[in-house]
């Protein structure tokens, strides 16, 4: 079994993400922070005004438009590392 681990992502520093993803990009990241509070809730997770894991209490279980905006940040850089990778691996997006 291998200890250590070196993570390897995709160097996507070059690529710019269209001003029109912008919106995309936004969708993204609230359904990130959808499926990652679901997972906890279905986990036992409920709202509480500070973190604590011994309650299973976490403040960012409300809305994604409830969240605060540092909290948004974490959840569109998710979103645009994705939306990056996609066009540095040559596909397109385009709406139907």
């Amino acid at each position: 079994m291998k200890t250590t681990y070196t993570p390897t992502p995709v160097d996507t520093s070059s690529v710019t993400i269209p001003a029109e993803y912008y919106p995309l990009r936004e969708m993204i990241a609230a359904n990130v922070h959808d499926n990652w509070a679901l997972t906890r809730i279905l986990e036992g997770w409920t709202f509480g005004p500070r973190r604590n894991d011994a309650l299973k209490e976490h403040p960012c279980l409300v809305p994604y438009e409830d969240l605060p905006e540092s909290e948004k940040e974490y959840d569109r850089k998710t979103a645009e590392e994705t939306l990056k990778l996609i066009i540095k691996m040559g596909f397109k997006i385009t709406k139907g």
